[in-house]
């Protein structure tokens, strides 16, 4: 009876420090680069060890993740932003070289009729960030605010409107673009999509 309740002993002590281990080695666990190391044992009895990556920093003081994003955004967006550029110019060229305001009218009318069939579909495929990025690179494309773009063609009432829309759902048509401020790292990556290195 004595050796059982020896065994019985041994056999729960060691089951004891096992888990001991195990919850020693989840408190000392250091990973490099990881906020957070914890080892957790799964149902099947395996230990598992379970890391929090901390953030990697790019360049600017970027995340890379936030970095990899944004260049996402920029390779669907800047095609967008020198299109609306050029269309612009277009505009102005053709508004100068028509001198009647009636005529100026309808062939405004028409052209919003034909980007609005042609852009709608692919603004509702964006998100709000890659909207943001639309915003701000059309700012580097023109030299002007989408605001200010929409002021100038249609009037201060609709470019107001479209304002508080566009804050009812997170974005600023009044963003400006800041190329070596808060924008930096976009412009880096505008320049290597315009170099073809991305």
């Amino acid at each position: 009876m004595k050796r059982y309740l020896l065994l019985l002993l041994i056999a729960v002590m060691t089951l004891a420090a096992a888990t001991t281990d195990v919850a020693a080695q989840s408190r000392r666990q250091r990973v490099k680069g990881a906020s957070a190391a914890r080892w957790r044992r799964e149902r099947g009895g395996d230990s598992v060890l379970y890391i929090t990556i901390l953030p990697v920093r790019v360049g600017g003081g970027v995340d890379l993740r936030e970095h990899e994003r944004m260049v996402r955004a920029v390779k669907k967006v800047y095609p967008l932003a020198k299109d609306a550029a050029q269309r612009l110019e277009k505009l102005d060229e053709e508004l100068a070289a028509l001198k009647a305001k009636k005529d100026q009218k309808a062939y405004m009318k028409a052209l919003e009729d034909a980007l609005t069939d042609e852009i709608t579909p692919m603004l509702w495929k964006m998100t709000r960030y890659e909207g943001k990025i639309l915003l701000k690179l059309i700012d580097r494309e023109t030299n002007s605010t989408v605001f200010g773009i929409i002021k100038e063609l249609r009037s201060g009432f609709t470019a107001g409107f479209y304002q508080a829309m566009a804050r009812l759902f997170g974005n600023n048509l009044k963003l400006e673009y800041d190329p070596t401020g808060e924008d930096a790292v976009l412009e880096q990556i505008v320049m290597y999509y315009n170099a073809g290195v991305l």
